[in-house]
């Protein structure tokens, strides 16, 4: 074995056994949304249709989240929300639940410093949306209804 490869390996177990676990697992995480397959998850409540995905066809030119909502079974679609909007993070891996009047949808935001689950609830069939609450945070999340 040459001196190279003996020194590389010494350096990355000395790296490994210095960093965080958290930063362990962040690097072993991360993926690059590019290369993540796209999906587009509905979910259906009675005569309303929800549907979520993730888009890099935005003025942020990173991965936004996307929103747009049925209430006639699918047969016309209102506008579509931006509901991550950020600037500092790709937005993905959308998730989308909803039941009677609410709709739920979670997502990643993800750097190469963080991977953070978030959340934003409507309670009106879609039409506007809770602020945009980091699962990761300690203590009570709440907030003030945005759209």
């Amino acid at each position: 074995m040459n001196k190279q490869v003996v020194l590389g390996v010494i350096v990355m177990i000395t790296l490994a056994m210095t960093a965080t676990s958290s930063t362990v697992a962040l690097a072993a995480n991360w993926v690059d949304p590019d290369t993540e397959p796209r999906k587009a998850p509905p979910s259906i409540s009675g005569e309303n249709v929800y549907v979520a995905w993730q888009t890099n066809d935005t003025a942020n030119n990173n991965e936004e989240v996307m929103f747009r909502a049925s209430t006639d079974g699918g047969a016309t679609f209102g506008e579509k929300i931006n509901l991550s909007n950020t600037t500092n993070a790709d937005s993905w891996k959308v998730e989308i639940d909803s039941d009677a009047d609410s709709v739920v949808v979670t997502w990643w935001e993800t750097n190469q410093t963080s991977d953070t689950p978030v959340i934003r609830v409507s309670t009106d069939n879609g039409a506007t949306f809770g602020p945009m609450l980091m699962l990761t945070t300690n203590g009570t999340l709440g907030g003030e209804t945005e759209e």
